[in-house]
Order: C-alpha cells, then structure tokens, then sequence
C-alpha cells in the first residue's frame, strides 16, 4: 500500500497543532456524551470511539474506519432488512480495486491539507521575521 511509519517529536509545531485538534474534538464528544451520565463515563467510551471514527475527517474526507477497513461501520440507523434474493457481492477484484481508489483519494487530500498547513506556517513565520 505504500504506507510508512514516521516519527515526529513532541515539539514539532505541526505535530503539536493535529494532536490539539483531536484532542480538542475528543473532549467535546466526551462532553457532550458523558455530562448527562456521569457515573457510567466508562461505559460510554466504546460509543464516543465508533462515533469518532464513523464520523468523516475534514483533512482526508473520508472517516477513519472507511480508510482503514474501506468501509464505514453500519450504525443501528443504517441497518435495513436486504430485499429477498439478492446477496452481497463477493467480487473481491473489485473491492481492492475500490480500496486502492478510496487510498489515493484519501492521499491527494492529506498531501492538499498538508501543503495548506505549511503554506500557513510559512506564511506566520514570514511575518514573524520581518
């Protein structure tokens, strides 16, 4: 698939800037989740994770689920009974295919969102010097 494993340190300003962003949206769907249930948080945090990673990214539009499993989870307001006879397609030819797609899609637009973020530090850090 063409995937690589970076390091990043933990004062790297664009490293820094992505992690407050997650964190910052985890907090609000813990809030927003656990304020009326507050003694049984715990058992809340298994909705709060498929909530988050059903949910579509801004950076590389597709949610995390699709791109990693290369499809989006069914939630109880998705599942609708199949019309008799038909199966599901089994073509797996096709779902690679599919995948390999959804891949350089997901990737055009995390190198878009990326250049975005650097043209922006670049352009904080011009004004900086100057």
């Amino acid at each position: 698939m063409g995937t690589k494993l970076k390091y990043s340190t933990t004062c790297h300003s664009q490293t820094d800037g992505k992690t407050k962003v997650t964190n910052r949206t985890l907090g609000t769907l813990f809030r927003a989740l656990i304020k009326p249930h507050g003694k049984v948080w715990d058992l809340l945090l298994p909705h709060a994770k498929f909530s988050y990673n059903k949910a579509p990214s801004k950076a590389i539009g597709p949610s995390s689920s699709k791109v990693v499993y290369g499809i989006d989870p069914l939630s109880p307001l998705d599942v609708n009974p199949r019309p008799l006879g038909k199966k599901p397609s089994a073509d797996a030819a096709t779902r690679v295919e599919g995948i390999q797609k959804l891949y350089e899609l997901v990737k055009g637009r995390i190198e878009k969102t990326n250049a975005s973020y650097q043209a922006q530090t670049n352009k904080h850090r011009r004004k900086k010097i100057f």
